[in-house]
């Protein structure tokens, strides 16, 4: 894929509080004419939860009452050994995501409008989903050495066939692992160590050929992630500014390896939204980046290189009418930007 600056363009996480995927559609394609998205839609079924959404086809997957869980009690030989030759042959078409776990996906796939400078996609990280899910005995399945194993060589052949399939729409795809669970590392709830997240991150990288990046809702130890091979940092700005600014010389180093940090400025709760403003956010935006400018970090580096995003996915807005808000504040807030910086 072709380095792209990005100039602070505007694109979204993916979740969106709509059952319908056509509604969720026409909004993406509304609003972000250069990086749509395709739409996760977990209140149209537990299926589209991002939990399970990428569950599909996991050896012992059971969803069942609202729940997802791997049943150990079944015979696993033969799923694992299906998975492993998948894994190693890249099979990908052996493991794909279909309407049923990801209607939002298929609307858009189906689309034919679209001409951007580039798509996006997502999928569930795998120390997120890893930690998560859990076995019939409700033992987080990630410290399983067996099926522990697996969980990122299902997630890559799941990336790698979405990655695939975007491509139809656009030959330069960004696909970004959703990362939640790393705002507890540090904690009694992720007994992983540094060198086994990077690990399983990068096994699921290594599936992507074209722009692959990481997002983290919360306040993360960000070196961790900037170890990795991910090109894209994408964090809550509005919320946790400070939480990546304590950590300059690393986005440095990132940075002027060309990556991209995704700055989620735009809140995604309804009260926050009604306070704000493209001015407010502007200057919340530029205080951001005030920390990194001066640790000899040139701002102009810092826009090229930027993305703008919401805080983190749309799926917790009241409505649809809210998610307009969101994307109108943040296309015209990209838009004030390149005016007075590129």
């Amino acid at each position: 894929m072709p380095d792209i600056e990005f100039g602070c363009l505007p694109t979204v996480i993916g979740s969106m509080p709509h059952t319908d995927p056509t509604g969720a559609c026409s909004l993406v394609t509304r609003y972000l004419k250069d990086i749509p998205v395709w739409p996760q839609l977990p209140r149209r079924s537990f299926r589209e939860n991002m939990y399970a959404q990428f569950s599909q086809d996991f050896p012992g997957e059971v969803l069942k009452d609202g729940r997802i869980y791997i049943d150990r009690t079944q015979d696993l030989d033969k799923p694992l050994e299906q998975l492993y030759t998948a894994y190693l042959e890249n099979d990908i078409d052996k493991y794909p995501i279909s309407p049923e776990y990801a209607a939002g996906l298929h609307k858009f796939l189906s689309l034919t409008n679209l001409s951007p400078l580039a798509v996006k996609g997502h999928i569930i990280g795998p120390i997120s989903w890893g930690l998560t899910v859990t076995d019939d005995r409700k033992r987080s399945i990630l410290y399983d050495d067996i099926l522990g194993d697996a969980v990122p060589k299902l997630l890559r052949l799941k990336a790698a066939w979405q990655e695939k399939e975007l491509r139809k729409i656009s030959p330069n795809t960004i696909i970004f692992v959703d990362e939640p669970y790393m705002a507890a590392f540090g904690s009694v709830c992720v007994l992983l160590t540094r060198e086994r997240i990077i690990e399983l991150l990068d096994d699921v990288f290594r599936g992507i050929s074209g722009l692959k990046g990481v997002h983290c809702c919360g306040n993360t130890d960000w070196p961790i992630l900037l170890d990795t091979s991910t090109d894209i940092i994408s964090f809550d700005t509005y919320n946790y500014a400070q939480s990546l600014s304590l950590y300059p010389a690393e986005v440095k180093k990132f940075l002027d390896r060309k990556g991209t940090i995704a700055w989620g400025i735009v809140p995604n709760d309804e009260e926050l939204l009604a306070k704000e403003s493209v001015a407010s956010l502007k200057d919340r935006l530029e205080e951001a980046m005030a920390p990194f400018t001066r640790k000899d970090i040139p701002f102009p580096q810092l826009i090229r290189q930027g993305l703008l995003t919401p805080s983190c996915g749309l799926a917790s807005l009241a409505n649809e009418e809210a998610v307009a808000l969101v994307l109108e504040l943040l296309t015209e807030l990209s838009l004030k930007i390149k005016q007075q910086y590129m």
